[in-house]
């Protein structure tokens, strides 16, 4: 059951799919640790996914730029206030709309995809609460597994941001991804590698010292490395186009790009023809 009040979700969305967890990469363990959260995903200022709020500011260029860079967006086009118009984008792992909404906002076509109820429930509410009528975005309850092969090639755009982390069969998701992707569509991909440095500022400081995101958010195991992803991509059909080293600054609250990728890092691919 949704931990949002019924009335405050009366939002015409597609019914979500049934997903199956046999030939899935559903982790339940993930869903329940993430669902306690639900009620305070959008508190912006003291909430436990306030650095993923701040990152917008550097995921929302990345897209923009990356698009550029694959003449699928004109430079010049970006001057409009919705310069995402007529790019159909699927966002994996979307949790209560962080990253859909404000990429809705900008004209996108976009579904917002995750395995959690909850935070589908919160990410509809939000975007009634915040998006106009006719703005171009859906949610949809369901893995990437059952979702990709209903829409295949389907999307110009997947982004799957803070999500790889949490999944355990890395190169099957991607597959799944990459399956919904057109040919010559773009991946957009944030992450956490697995390094020392990695398991030291984002688990241990992160986590259980300055508490910026909730204790038990990541597990070492699950971190994955530029390298392997770049790999998985290859196998998938892709041709890796960027990547990027991302920091956070917790006493501003803020990202910036960073040459080294021994902590958070952003990849983009594009799935050759």
């Amino acid at each position: 059951m949704s931990i949002l009040p019924q009335r405050l979700c009366r939002i015409r969305f597609p019914n979500p799919y049934t997903f199956k967890h046999y030939g899935s990469t559903i982790d339940t363990k993930e869903i329940d640790h993430h669902n306690q959260f639900a009620d305070k995903w959008w508190d912006k200022s003291w909430g436990p996914m306030k650095a993923l709020h701040a990152m917008n500011d550097l995921r929302i260029p990345f897209i923009r730029n990356g698009l550029i860079n694959a003449q699928k967006l004109k430079a010049e086009d970006c001057n409009k206030p919705k310069y995402f118009q007529g790019i159909k984008m699927l966002d994996v792992g979307c949790g209560g709309g962080i990253l859909t909404l404000p990429l809705a906002r900008l004209g996108a076509d976009i579904t917002g995809l995750d395995a959690s109820n909850d935070l589908i429930e919160v990410a509809k509410c939000q975007a009634q609460k915040t998006l106009p009528s006719n703005t171009k975005v859906q949610f949809v309850c369901n893995s990437i597994e059952d979702y990709s092969v209903l829409n295949r090639e389907s999307f110009d755009v997947l982004i799957v941001s803070e999500v790889l982390e949490h999944v355990s069969l890395k190169e099957m998701f991607l597959h799944s991804c990459i399956d919904a992707l057109k040919p010559g569509g773009s991946i957009f991909i944030t992450t956490i590698n697995r390094t020392n440095l990695a398991w030291l500022s984002a688990i241990v400081l992160a986590e259980y010292v300055l508490n910026i995101v909730p204790q038990g958010n990541h597990e070492w195991s699950k971190l994955v490395t530029p390298e392997e992803v770049e790999v998985y991509l290859k196998n998938a059909g892709c041709k890796i186009v960027q990547i990027n080293g991302m920091m956070y600054i917790p006493y501003r609250n803020t990202w910036c790009w960073v040459p080294q990728t021994t902590v958070n890092y952003a990849v983009h691919a594009v799935k050759l023809i």
